[in-house]
């Protein structure tokens, strides 16, 4: 049962192909692995086994007549409780949604899912309305790092990171706004990608507006372009998705290292120029973009050369916060995160030209980002400037701000250009938590971001090492540690 889990999505779909196992087995196993590890990371708040089952039967029986259905025919994924699914509610961790309001609507990456036989597994922990870099909410309580249950997982696709690691399931989904799939995976040590904005379909618009966009996060680089293959797929509804390339993402990532890097030109910066980096996170991202100069590309130390966004980001998240909380009650927002609560009504008392002024400020960084990538292919940075700290805080013990963004700047100013960049593994700290690099690239240009970090990934596999609760025997299990 534990050889499922390590299983990467393609590796199911050949095993299934070969008739080696079924559907059925597979899904048994990550259903079982939940029941054993999820009481001690919370990264499920739904689990419905008997139609998760149901699914993985129907995929069996077309494998069985010999007709699989479109891509992802019997692969488990895990899916982030802000995705509208048919058949469960979506609450987003908040007490204001009546479930059944939510019955019976499909987004379109769940949509995507079902047209290729993909078996959902359950829906994922999210901060309340996903608007923090950490996941807790007051609904489900506080998710936790599967390297080290006292650390948090990041956020807010939190609970899709945890469950990954963990063989809770191959591949998730994830939303990002300001670094949501890509904080998750850099804490909690597997592959997220943010595409760039309107590549995947997203429906109902986010309140968070054009800051927000929907992605993989996976184990391996291969299965995130897998899913990329399904999730950019055309769905009407979303009314901000540009025009489909129809690229096989999974296709562009053949060949070796040396054959994926030619003629690449990586533009390496470890602070962005204004940001105060840990030595050992610093260290590891610095050998990763040695190893990818000895590889073939070629590697220039320089910054995008723009000051720190966070103001304006403030701006423009915390106004899509205000826009959340427009038609909540007084009343209810006494069931609500407190702090989200907090920053949505100081938000809401930002005047018309103070808006506008930051989406100046974002215009200029978009301009001062195509015109580095007329130079550069890529850009290399941490995808975080520390490893995880302790769960259920928005910032770590004595950070000098209050607010969740001030410690996730690499990954913000990339919401609001809406290029594609990926966080990849890249190695632990000392105390065995994770790493993780990221990989910027110009707008549209998400092959070369997959192929880079694909690149990475042969070079220096990270993928055979998981956290000991991987290996937990039942829910009792409090084991902590970097992992075997």
């Amino acid at each position: 049962m534990t050889e499922f889990l390590r299983l990467s999505a393609l590796e199911l779909l050949k095993g299934y192909k070969e008739k080696q196992f079924s559907p059925v087995e597979v899904t048994q196993a990550m259903l079982s692995q939940i029941e054993r590890c999820n009481p001690l990371v919370n990264a499920y708040n739904l689990v419905d086994e008997e139609t998760t089952l149901t699914f993985a039967k129907e995929s069996e029986q077309r494998y069985q007549q010999g007709n699989p259905k479109g891509t992802l025919d019997g692969v488990p994924v895990a899916i982030k409780d802000v995705f509208l699914t048919p058949q469960w509610p979506t609450i987003k961790g908040s007490k204001t949604i009546d479930p059944n309001s939510t019955l019976g609507k499909e987004a379109p990456s769940v949509a995507a899912l079902n047209r290729h036989g993909a078996v959902p597994l359950g829906k994922t922990t999210t901060p309340e309305f996903g608007w923090k870099g950490v996941t807790d909410n007051p609904v489900d309580g506080i998710t936790r790092n599967p390297w080290n249950p006292d650390k948090t997982a990041g956020g807010s696709s939190g609970g899709s990171a945890a469950a990954v690691p963990l063989g809770m399931g191959p591949l998730a989904l994830g939303t990002d706004a300001g670094g949501s799939i890509r904080i998750p995976a850099g804490f909690s040590g597997l592959v997220g990608l943010k595409p760039s904005f309107g590549e995947v379909p997203h429906w109902p618009a986010s309140p968070f507006g054009t800051l927000a966009h929907a992605g993989p996060m996976t184990w391996t680089v291969a299965d995130c372009a897998l899913l990329m293959n399904v999730l950019s797929e055309a769905d009407y509804r979303d009314t901000n998705a540009i025009p489909r390339r129809n690229i096989d993402y999974l296709a562009a990532l053949e060949g070796e290292p040396q054959d994926l890097l030619r003629g690449v030109h990586i533009a390496f910066s470890a602070t962005l120029g204004y940001v105060q980096v840990d030595r050992e996170v610093e260290e590891r991202v610095r050998a990763a973009a040695e190893l990818l100069q000895s590889l073939g590309a070629e590697i220039t130390e320089v910054a995008p050369g723009f000051d720190d966004p966070l103001a304006a980001f403030g701006h423009l998240f915390y106004g899509g916060a205000a826009n959340v909380l427009r038609n909540i009650s007084k009343k209810q927002r006494m069931i609500m995160d407190p702090q989200l609560v907090a920053v949505s009504e100081k938000a809401a008392q930002l005047s018309m030209l103070d808006y506008l002024e930051a989406a100046n400020e974002r215009a200029a960084l978009c301009e001062r980002m195509a015109a580095f990538h007329g130079k550069y292919d890529l850009l290399l940075t941490p995808t975080l400037p520390i490893t995880a700290f302790t769960a259920g805080r928005e910032v770590p013990e004595d950070w000098p701000s209050t607010r969740w963004p001030s410690w996730t700047p690499f990954t913000y100013p990339f919401n609001m250009t809406g290029q594609p960049a990926i966080s990849v593994p890249c190695g632990f700290d000392s105390a065995g938590l994770p790493i993780g690099l990221q990989l910027v690239g110009a707008r549209f240009d998400d092959r070369s971001v997959l192929r880079a970090a694909q690149a990475y990934q042969l070079a220096a596999p990270l993928t055979d090492k998981r956290p000991e609760l991987f290996f937990a025997n039942s829910a009792a299990d409090t084991t902590e540690g970097a992992g075997s």
